[in-house]
């Protein structure tokens, strides 16, 4: 008996595409049923292929294109459309503000249903490319085949690559020769090592038998002009710990621009590095970053906000959000929230009586610690552990109720027992800053019996992709 073929999804003609929508992805409408479609802008007309036919959506790729859109660009990276970042390099900037602008409203509007002011114009970015100070590239020894590879049977003699993984591969990496989302160190880097590992045999990993010599590799550049890089090994023998130390004997002195030069030698099943111990081969283990008149130290473990010149601007909005217009006989009382190395605490910290930052992490707490000291600032405590465990009732009674909360809670948003913490803290202010304006939209709902949205000022750090990052004011409705 014959085997059932696989169904063949229809060919959609002549669609137009009518708007942006989630994951960096446009969208049609083709009868009853939405069509998701990566890669295209609103006003283009196209033929889709259908890949996947749900009840109330489908997901489709273009196959013809009847009429593009003058909204279109032309993407400036030759890996656009394989490497998945970056999905939106098609799309003329200022419609991608305005997308951007859009999803803010439609989340705060239809998740948090709550009584919202006219919102701010989103602030773009300055620097629409080159704008990362950070960037993590792996090494697979499985390089990943785009579909026209594919088609035309290329085979390669080596199949190392050093770039980005390709989701829904973990073990796959599309070679990378160019990412302009960095500076061009980042390119003249990568691409030499390859060239040195090829040419000297270097193993490249093996993610599912996780062996192999050259694992990862990370970059940070700073607004000082330092410039930080990190070479994750896995070495098994005397012969590779030689390889390891001669390639970063050969990057000390190609590339003297490097003022922190480091290894890590993990042999665990994953990349993570945060409880792996860091050697320095040439100069110090960490960087400077300025903001106005403060610098922050950025070790290779620290979060920092990778777009720094947008960092500020949306700093800026906090401080501005949390103090103007606001009156008291002495200077506020501030708890920050998912501090993290402190940044938001030490840049508000003048204006305020004393800074409380909170943050799991406690690595991040000791950076907080030392930021402030390296910047003569005294009027800040840190603390590390679990949100929900610190911050409660008791934690409260020790240190004062606050004047002024500020938030910036992880994609997730807030925990429930973190809400019902704020609420009973009862501040005058909540500044909420939020990378996903869907759970800050949910939160806000949580929050709307005690306090109403004043503020609203989305901000974009991410040019071509479609996150963004929102601020919102709430004030206690009986201050």
């Amino acid at each position: 008996m014959a085997r059932n073929k696989k169904k063949q999804l229809p060919v959609l003609e002549q669609v137009p595409i009518v708007a942006c929508a989630a994951e960096g992805k446009a969208l049609a409408r083709v009868e009853d049923k939405v069509v998701f479609v990566p890669f295209v802008v609103p006003d283009d007309v196209v033929d889709l292929q259908v890949k996947k036919k749900k009840n109330s959506y489908m997901e489709a790729v273009a196959v013809k294109f009847h009429k593009y859109s003058p909204l279109r660009t032309s993407p400036q990276c030759r890996h656009y459309g394989v490497c998945g970042g970056c999905k939106w390099q098609c799309l003329l900037y200022e419609e991608q503000l305005k997308a951007k602008q859009q999803q803010v409203y439609d989340n705060l509007t239809r998740i948090g249903k709550v009584e919202l002011p006219e919102f701010q114009p989103i602030l773009g970015s300055k620097k629409i490319y080159g704008y990362r100070n950070k960037l993590e590239f792996g090494f697979s020894n499985k390089r990943w085949l785009t579909e026209e590879e594919v088609r035309q049977n290329v085979k390669y003699d080596v199949m190392d690559a050093v770039g980005f993984h390709i989701t829904g591969a973990f073990d796959k990496i599309l070679d990378i020769t160019e990412c302009h989302l960095m500076d061009d160190i980042n390119n003249q880097i990568r691409n030499d090592i390859r060239q040195y590992a090829l040419r000297h045999h270097l193993e490249f990993y093996d993610l599912r038998q996780n062996r192999g010599l050259l694992r990862s590799l990370m970059i940070r550049t700073s607004n000082t002009g330092e410039l930080m890089f990190l070479v994750q090994f896995r070495i098994e023998t005397q012969e590779e710990q030689q390889q390891a130390e001669e390639l970063m004997q050969h990057l000390a002195s190609t590339f003297p621009q490097i003022t922190s030069l480091l290894y890590v030698d993990n042999h665990k099943a994953n990349d993570t590095f945060a409880d792996q111990e860091i050697h320095v081969v040439k100069g110090k283990d960490h960087i400077y970053e300025k903001m106005e008149n403060l610098r922050f130290k950025v070790g290779p473990k620290s979060f920092y906000q990778t777009n720094t010149e947008q960092a500020y601007e949306l700093y800026k909005v906090a401080r501005q959000f949390a103090f103007d217009e606001f009156e008291m006989a002495e200077k506020p009382l501030v708890y920050d929230l998912y501090t993290g190395t402190g940044t938001i605490a030490n840049f508000v910290a003048e204006k305020a009586r004393q800074v409380i930052g909170i943050e799991y992490v406690p690595e991040a707490i000791e950076d907080a610690k030392v930021n402030a000291e390296i910047n003569g600032i005294t009027n800040t405590l840190f603390y590390a552990g679990d949100m929900k465990d610190i911050l409660n009732k008791d934690f409260i009674a020790q240190h004062g109720q606050p004047d002024i909360i500020i938030t910036d809670p992880p994609r997730a948003g807030m925990h429930q027992g973190v809400i019902d913490t704020l609420l009973f803290a009862a501040p005058k202010r909540i500044v909420y800053v939020s990378c996903n304006p869907a759970t800050q939209a949910r939160d806000l709902q949580l929050l709307d019996a005690d306090y109403r949205v004043s503020r609203v000022q989305p901000v974009d750090m991410f040019p071509h992709t479609q996150h963004v990052e929102n601020v919102v004011l709430l004030e206690r409705r009986n201050a």
